[in-house]
């Protein structure tokens, strides 16, 4: 909670202070980079930091946060907070990296504001600073202990045994401990992050979902991204042109918030795209579980032969007992034609939803179960990079 002073600062301030966010990340970004270009190394995605989707994510976190602090100051936004913390245990944040965090966002914030960035107002949001980095380092302390890992010792080598092309641009992985050692656990919707040694010596680290597992192998599909220009896609491209079967990868501890809630009640899983992967993981454990739980698997795509993973979630849905598929493709057959449309669907009220693809597809097919009466709160969405939803509201 923000002391009373403090809170009075920071709502006089929001306005002009959230103004300024976008400038204030953009310098953060480029000097602390720049001093620290080890940080790029395993650390920073540099295709967000090209695009500038990073610091937009960044600075929607940063305006929610102190929003709720200030207007609802007896709440803590634990799911923004869960999904931030789940990303940076899948990269091995530690403690000290606040610190160096610190330091940068701050002299961003004084030198873009100004005269504006008094005293006061820098101490007040000092203080929204710290009790957003004492919170996830909370957070993740704890998902580090549940784990048995440390900030520092996320990374495992996983040999690749098996390579599976879905699509011409998605291929599935299978993995199994280089080092002899078990495979963690992790539950279905969750993902681990694969970090690569590009071309130019950097390492850079991106998110799959876990789609499947068998004793100790785990199973991810990449979708190639194709893109105009590096560093956009350089690592699904490297994955796609050079990983086969006995090559090691580097592989984080399982994380991620979004996961399938155990219980009766029915489930509603929808996605669009590469966003079928975390609703593979889902539909497997309900299969392997034999759930007689209600489950609509809806997937939007271009087409049929772009659908990664589409007789595959065919069978598993065929093995749920009151389990029901449904396709759209925006071309060709196979499917309902358009975009994802659940006007005539039977959506339960008291179901689960779980939404997976582009943002506006999103946005959209929540709408729709809301207004089909699925409360708000029982809606929950996985996005890869940084969570652009929240930057935008």
């Amino acid at each position: 909670m923000l002391s009373t002073e403090s809170a009075a600062t920071v709502r006089a301030t929001i306005p002009a202070v959230a103004g300024a966010l976008d400038a204030i990340t953009a310098r953060f970004y480029l000097t602390m980079l720049g001093e620290r270009p080890e940080l790029l190394d395993g650390m920073f995605n540099r295709g967000n930091q090209a695009s500038g989707e990073q610091r937009r994510a960044l600075a929607g976190s940063i305006a929610a946060f102190a929003t709720l602090l200030v207007d609802h100051p007896d709440e803590r936004p634990d799911a923004m907070l869960a999904r931030i913390a789940h990303k940076h245990v899948s990269l091995g944040v530690t403690e000290d990296q606040y610190v160096i965090v610190h330091k940068y966002l701050f002299d961003a914030i004084a030198h873009t504001l100004g005269e504006a960035a008094t005293p006061d107002v820098v101490a007040a949001w000092d203080e929204v600073y710290w009790l957003m980095a004492g919170a996830l380092i909370a957070l993740e302390a704890r998902l580090y202990a549940e784990s048995g890992i440390t900030g520092g010792d996320v990374w495992r080598p996983w040999r690749v045994v098996e390579r599976d092309e879905q699509t011409p641009d998605t291929a599935s992985f299978t993995l199994e401990p280089a080092d002899g050692g078990p495979a963690p656990a992790f539950l279905p919707g969750q993902y681990v992050s694969v970090r690569v040694r590009l071309a130019d010596g950097v390492r850079q680290s991106r998110q799959y979902s876990l789609i499947g597992a068998a004793d100790d192998r785990r199973r991810i599909t990449v979708k190639r991204l194709r893109a105009d220009a590096a560093p956009a896609g350089e690592v699904s491209t490297h994955l796609h042109e050079r990983t086969r079967p006995g090559d090691v990868l580097m592989v984080s501890a399982p994380a991620g918030d979004v996961a399938l809630s155990e219980g009766e009640h029915p489930v509603v899983l929808a996605s669009a795209g590469i966003g079928c992967t975390p609703m593979m993981g889902m539909l497997q454990h309900l299969a392997d579980q034999g759930s007689t739980r209600p489950v609509l698997a809806l997937h939007a795509d271009r087409a049929a032969q772009d659908h990664a993973h589409r007789e595959e979630a065919a069978a598993l849905v065929e093995r749920l007992p009151r389990g029901h598929r449904h396709t759209w493709y925006e071309s060709g057959a196979g499917g309902r034609t358009g975009r994802m449309d659940l006007a005539g669907l039977d959506i339960p009220e008291n179901a689960e939803a779980y939404l997976c693809g582009p943002l506006p597809f999103m946005r959209e097919v929540r709408a729709q179960l809301i207004g089909a009466g699925v409360p708000p709160r029982r809606v929950h969405y996985e996005v890869f990079g940084p969570d652009l939803w929240l930057a935008a509201d």
